[in-house]
């Protein structure tokens, strides 16, 4: 494994869990870990990895299945992602990280912060509900329709291009993963035994309502907060890139502004 020191990007592969995990590490200084979304790929983190890798050293792996690691034998569940998460936090000797997850990567991010919180320093989750009663009806039902002949074709492309598996091996993945959108989920109260404080950061129009994102954020730790972005679906980190990074690296900052309420009788 190659260290990261400096700020040069380190692009390599480790063991985690017996998956042959690829990832990348970008800029340097207190660590963050970040988990992409279903299908996602190193690639289209590129809007919004530039301005977190000036402030952090940035751990991108890629998981199960997708981008450049390989699928395995069996189920594929947020649980077992999380798992492979956990040793990956141990196979590239992080004892700890703030820890960033985008839809999939945020369910993953939310079972990581239960199994071991000792790993989560802050916690931030985009675009992602707890359970699938905060997702919309129009998303559930494009959810469920999905096939992998009608998933949208630039993510079958960028699998076919990078995968070890083949392109042939689409269809198999694919039916693997898509039965956890709709799965049973983390009920609120769970949230409870999340021990770090965490930003929730939602599109407007995006797979999980407003009103769910609230009350996750009632059931998470003090000092968790919530973000709504106006004009933006559940492609918010790749619509408002620079937004969502200033969201980020303000709730990542170790001092953050007091907010204050004045009394009514005071000018």
């Amino acid at each position: 494994m190659t260290g990261q020191l400096d700020g040069a990007v380190v692009k390599d592969r480790v063991d985690a869990c017996g998956l042959d995990t690829y990832y990348e590490v970008h800029g340097a200084g207190e660590p963050l870990l970040y988990l992409h979304g279903g299908f996602n790929t190193i690639e289209m983190l590129d809007g919004i990895l530039p301005q977190l890798a000036q402030r952090y050293r940035v751990y991108l792996p890629e998981r199960q299945g997708q981008g450049r690691t390989p699928d395995r034998d069996g189920p594929v569940t947020f649980q077992s992602m999380a798992a492979d998460t956990i040793a990956f936090f141990e196979a590239v000797g992080l004892a700890g990280a703030h820890l960033v997850g985008f839809s999939d990567g945020a369910m993953v991010a939310i079972h990581v912060a239960l199994q071991r919180p000792d790993l989560v320093r802050r916690l931030v989750l985009i675009g992602q509900y707890a359970n699938p009663d905060g997702c919309p009806p129009f998303y559930a039902e494009l959810m469920e329709q999905f096939t992998a002949d009608t998933f949208p074709a630039m993510f079958r492309q960028m699998y076919n291009s990078l995968s070890p598996d083949g392109p042939e091996h689409f269809p198999v993945f694919f039916n693997k993963l898509k039965p956890n959108w709709l799965s049973p989920g983390v009920p609120l109260e769970r949230l409870r035994d999340v021990r770090s404080p965490t930003l929730v950061l939602i599109g407007d129009d995006d797979c999980v309502t407003p009103e769910h994102a609230a009350a996750m954020v009632r059931a998470l730790p003090a000092g968790s907060q919530l973000g709504v972005v106006p004009g933006t679906s559940h492609g918010l980190p790749f619509e408002k890139p620079d937004l969502v990074d200033q969201l980020i690296l303000d709730f990542l900052k170790d001092q953050q502004t007091e907010k204050m309420i004045r009394p009514a009788n005071e000018s």
